[in-house]
């Protein structure tokens, strides 16, 4: 048992919640960290601001396929630096690092945050049971009363230094998932988040949960890198487009700089960009900003 491991455990003393148990950081690593495997090392501590934040300052000494999971994120971030707080041990907080080196073309990276969506829901489909929709670029939703809600949200960040075990350089990329296991109604940060338990999933104990999403991820990213990054013959931009709530929907996207731009989500473009359809009948593919999904119009 690392120290870290050992916080972890302690933080569940005599008081803790009991429909909420620490994860079993041993029998994760013998379940993940393998020979020839993608996952090197698993890491569990108590509590940390952020696990991106920390996966990140220590990438360039960390081979890849280390993964940092959180009992507790105090300073959890999300896109556009948006907060993302839970009680303890009611979620799954975990950043891992991929470096995907010269077998990847850099301007193809951008595709990883879609990637970690694919394999959070697919992943998440098979263990608990839940369908989970993704809304594009990095959330994942689940229905709860007949209404979409955030249950998930992926951050992915650049990080420079260090090789791949491929041999290349370049840096790599640390992404972050975070997702509500056992929330309640009176627990959510927002009313339009939502969690695996208010969604009726049959499965919210985490370690099963985490060991299916790794393994998803671990699947996706290795045919991914296989082909080179290509999202069409991975696979990864046809999956990811069946699963996407956005595409169709009439949207408003909130692009940096200020400007707001409406219409039909049409398409997820070669390079991972969302393609809508204005009124005007013109086409704009968006790379970055924050989508709405709004009513239908008639």
């Amino acid at each position: 048992m690392t120290p870290s491991d050992a916080s972890a455990g302690a933080s569940a003393g005599r008081w803790s919640n009991l429909d909420r148990p620490p994860l079993n950081a041993a029998a994760l690593r013998r379940a993940l960290v393998t020979e020839g495997g993608l996952w090197t090392s698993l890491e569990v501590v108590a509590a940390t601001g952020s696990t991106n934040t920390d996966l990140a300052a220590r990438a360039a000494g960390l081979p890849e396929g280390a993964v940092l999971v959180a009992e507790e994120q105090t300073a959890g971030r999300g896109r556009l630096d948006r907060s993302w707080v839970a009680p303890p041990r009611s979620g799954l907080f975990f950043s891992v690092l991929l470096k995907p080196g010269e077998a990847v073309p850099q301007e193809r990276w951008g595709w990883l945050t879609l990637l970690a969506g694919v394999a959070a829901a697919t992943g998440l489909s098979r263990a608990a049971g839940v369908d989970t929709a993704l809304k594009w670029p990095n959330d994942l939703l689940v229905t709860v009363d007949g209404e979409e809600r955030k249950t998930g949200g992926i951050l992915a960040e650049r990080v420079a230094g260090g090789t791949s075990r491929a041999g290349g350089s370049g840096g790599g990329v640390v992404i972050g998932i975070g997702l509500n296991v056992t929330l309640t109604e009176d627990e959510l940060p927002v009313p339009a988040a939502g969690s695996l338990a208010l969604a009726k999933a049959t499965v919210t104990d985490r370690d099963p949960l985490l060991r299916a999403v790794l393994r998803s991820l671990e699947q996706w990213y290795g045919n991914w890198r296989e082909a080179g990054g290509d999202p069409a013959s991975s696979g990864l931009q046809e999956t990811y487009a069946a699963g996407c709530a956005t595409l169709g929907r009439h949207v408003r996207a909130e692009l940096p700089g200020g400007r707001t731009l409406t219409g039909t989500a049409e398409a997820v473009d070669a390079e991972g960009r969302l393609v809508i359809r204005t009124a005007d009948d013109e086409h704009e593919a968006v790379g970055a900003g924050d989508v709405v999904h709004l009513r239908s119009v008639h």
